[in-house]
């Protein structure tokens, strides 16, 4: 459809802005393949746009030259009208004079469209669409970049995967998409520290517990931001948070931290985060085993003040391994969890 557009426009139009596309391309695959290594194909295809830029270049200086050569102007001959036979004028008339020809006239040569005007013109407008495109990518969504606040990404679910029996056999259990409407909240950058940022990722999965043989629900959301990534769990077992702060006993639990919130019995933990590598095919990596990941800290939280078995888990690290405090932690505890409400679902 798009190459079947180009054709309908005029040739000093469309030269000029295939040009000029095949050549950014060019360049800019080159300089991905050259300057950052993405490989020899990326290479072959920039060569090929450049090339094809070279060839249209070609055509468009023939087709100048071809326009300011003087064409060879062909004088008109006029020829005369056969006459009909003239009878001999009586000897005494006078001398007849001969009838005067008409000059032949010349047709002034057409107007054609300046080759060089409709160049300028194709550029210009390929440079106007490039740079309204360019601005509306700048502009904000909602108005409120000049005030710092962040709109939030969009959570993305997966809506056709069926949900697994561990759901239905707890039927107080929410889903992942309850769990990413509340932890997908405006004021969460804010309450990070870092209220700039705009979350560049969001998604909520209906998972299961490991080790439990997909008995035990356990749905989870994420949100992702360029210093930060948060993650809420919900666990719907038997465990208390009691329970499990006995268990960090055993292990490294130094940076375990008892605490309440929301009146609700909870537990500070910190663990890393897994790291695995796969190979896709790119030459780039090798699949290897599972390594440690940057550090996280994770606020447990009883389902109510009880504390009868379950929990929600708010967890929060980032790449760098930078940490926020533990009251950051606790205030989005507080803003999130009262928030979770279950949607409707298909109980089946």
């Amino acid at each position: 459809m798009l190459g079947f557009l180009v054709r309908l426009l005029p040739f000093w139009v469309r030269e000029p802005l295939i040009i000029l596309v095949g050549t950014v391309f060019g360049v800019c695959i080159l300089y991905m393949a050259l300057v950052d290594g993405e490989g020899w194909v990326p290479a072959v295809i920039g060569a090929v746009f450049l090339l094809g830029a070279a060839l249209r270049v070609r055509v468009v200086v023939h087709a100048l030259r071809a326009r300011r050569r003087p064409a060879p102007e062909a004088d008109e001959v006029t020829e005369p009208a056969p006459s009909a036979p003239v009878a001999p004028a009586p000897a005494s008339s006078a001398p007849v004079a001969p009838a005067p020809v008409k000059p032949a006239v010349r047709r002034p040569a057409e107007k054609k469209p300046n080759a060089f005007a409709q160049a300028f013109f194709a550029i210009g407008l390929f440079a106007v669409i490039g740079g309204a495109l360019w601005i509306e990518g700048k502009l904000p969504e909602d108005g409120t970049a000049a005030t710092g606040a962040s709109r939030p990404a969009a959570c993305r679910l997966d809506e056709d995967e069926k949900l697994p029996g561990a759901y239905r056999s707890a039927p107080e259990a929410v889903i992942g998409a309850d769990l990413c409407r509340a932890l997908n909240r405006p004021e969460l950058p804010e309450l990070l520290g870092t209220p700039t940022e705009r979350s560049v990722y969001a998604s909520g999965t209906d998972n299961t517990a490991p080790l439990t043989d997909r008995k035990v629900a356990q749905p989870e959301a994420r949100v992702e931001f360029d210093t930060y990534t948060v993650e809420l769990s919900a666990t719907y077992n038997k465990l208390t948070v009691a329970q499990y702060a006995k268990l960090t006993r055993y292990g490294d639990g130094r940076d375990a931290r008892n605490l309440t919130v929301l009146g609700r019995p909870a537990l500070l933990t910190s663990d890393h985060m897994m790291k695995i590598q796969f190979d896709l095919g790119s030459g780039e990596g090798a699949s290897g085993p599972v390594e440690q990941g940057p550090l996280a800290r994770t606020l447990t939280v009883a389902f109510d003040g009880k504390d009868r078995g379950g929990s929600y888990d708010l967890t929060v690290w980032s790449e760098s391994g930078l940490l926020p405090e533990d009251s950051v932690l606790v205030d989005i505890a507080e803003a999130v969890l009262p928030g979770i409400a279950r949607g409707t679902r298909d109980q089946d």
